[in-house]
């Protein structure tokens, strides 16, 4: 499936009344998709060519606040423009929204005319055309794991995110009944994303009240970010318009197992899956085990991307299906690493370490930076580890602090060399922002806790 619309049928379309407005967005540094509302027409006249949007929504933290420290952006330099340029192959229909189609732009540099490079959907490309240079396509899909709850975003933010009761009354994993219950909202959401020409596999009840999970079919790399991202962002409008709302908190409370969003990942060659070797152990190619002996080695340097917020840590824990150490197995989900489809052509490794908050662009795009690193480097891959990984002392941990993971970043030389400076020393400053805001933050649990005692 692609997207479901061009030019030509938008026109069509706006003549008869069917749409009318075309949302036109970029993907910020937090995953979420920003832009303007055209009416149909203005877009139509000039709109599909460009836009423009302020640059401060590539050096803002989640709260929108303007924090200093970044050199893409400043007071200092006035925040100028960005150009917004639509790539058209992404229009397409958003059936829950009347009227309404969408695309999603690039960033150009108002005044280079060069791509924005932290931009995230350009920081994937530049790995996927790093890939392409040496012959693959990477395909990639993601899992989306979340959780809905009783009441609205509005409501639940009145209470003070204190009124929080999912949806569901306790563990749905799999269970047809229970997710019967949740069919409202979740039955809408798959028939929408397929009606905007997102491949829909199927949706299930996840490992905890209240708990669900979406499938979306593989694509290439950015293809498959851009479904994620559009599918994140319509399973909140869609839980909205029936008086619920879904969290992609990594962890959302202390005694709930967290929410995931695991990258699936392989690559494909002219002739054909270069991850496969029928006549290899474990169908498991040489191509295929260098990249994945570089998603091992480079795990520590690229945390951040698969862990942006200091809640993101809170979901690392033994016994919960979220790893815990940098290991590999065969299918095996206590590993950070699973393979996948061993004997068949489909064979693939999954990286469980994303919780559901991450940028599936940075994410996919730091995966690719260390799997083919991997391949350059002709890295040999150890035999995998077998049992209950948690347990295994000997197994190097994933960082388990936003700190950790952002020294590790700072000093990466793997992400300098394939990424570049200036997009590591801005995610950074990124992540540096989010733990500054964390540190100044006094809790409840701080509060409870000492406030008679200390």
């Amino acid at each position: 499936m692609s997207a479901n619309l061009t030019l030509e049928t938008l026109r069509d379309e706006a003549a008869s009344g069917a749409l009318d407005t075309v949302l036109v967005c970029l993907v910020d540094m937090q995953g979420r998709l920003m832009g303007k509302r055209f009416h149909v027409s203005n877009f139509l006249e000039s709109g599909h060519e460009e836009t423009h949007c302020c640059n401060y929504l590539l050096a803002t933290d989640i709260e929108m606040e303007t924090p200093d420290g970044f050199a893409a952006t400043s007071w200092e330099k006035g925040y100028g423009d960005y150009v917004m340029k639509p790539d058209l192959a992404t229009l397409r229909r958003l059936p829950w929204l009347e009227g309404t189609a969408m695309v999603i732009c690039d960033l150009i540099d108002h005044h280079t005319h060069e791509p924005v490079p932290h931009s995230p959907r350009q920081v994937l490309k530049a790995q996927v055309a790093r890939a392409q240079e040496m012959g693959f396509t990477p395909m990639m899909a993601t899992e989306l794991e979340f959780f809905l709850f009783e009441k609205s975003f509005d409501d639940i933010r009145k209470s003070g995110f204190r009124d929080l009761e999912p949806l569901a009354g306790y563990n749905a994993d799999y269970a047809i009944q229970l997710s019967t219950k949740d069919e409202h909202v979740m039955r809408p959401l798959r028939n929408a994303l397929f009606g905007a020409g997102i491949p829909v596999e199927n949706t299930k009840g996840e490992a905890e009240a209240g708990q669900e999970e979406l499938n979306i079919r593989y694509a290439d790399a950015v293809l498959a970010a851009d479904h994620h991202t559009i599918a994140k962002q319509a399973t909140k409008e869609i839980a909205m318009q029936h008086g619920r709302s879904a969290t992609f908190l990594a962890k959302w409370h202390h005694a709930r197992v967290g929410s995931a969003a695991h990258i699936h990942q392989s690559l494909m060659a002219a002739e054909g899956p270069a991850f496969h070797d029928a006549g290899a152990d474990l169908t498991m190619s040489a191509t295929m085990r260098s990249y994945v002996a570089g998603l091992l080695k480079y795990s520590t340097d690229m945390t951040f991307f698969l862990a942006p917020y200091v809640n993101s840590y809170k979901r690392f824990l033994p016994g919960t299906f979220a790893p815990t150490k940098i290991a590999w197995s065969i299918d095996n989900r206590t590993a950070g690493y699973r393979l996948v489809g061993d004997g068949t052509k489909g064979v693939r490794i999954e990286c469980r370490i994303p919780g559901a908050d991450m940028n599936p662009y940075l994410a996919c795009a730091a995966q690719l930076a260390a799997g083919l690193t991997g391949i350059e480097e002709g890295l040999a891959l150890d035999a995998p580890v077998n049992g209950d990984v948690y347990s295994m002392r000997d197994v190097p941990d994933i960082p388990h602090t936003l700190g950790a993971a952002t020294e590790a970043l700072r000093h990466s030389e793997m992400l300098r060399k394939t990424m570049g400076d200036w997009v590591v020393d801005h995610y950074t400053r990124a992540a540096e922002v989010e733990q500054e805001a964390f540190d100044a933050v006094v809790t409840d649990w701080e509060v409870a806790r000492g406030f008679e005692r200390a």
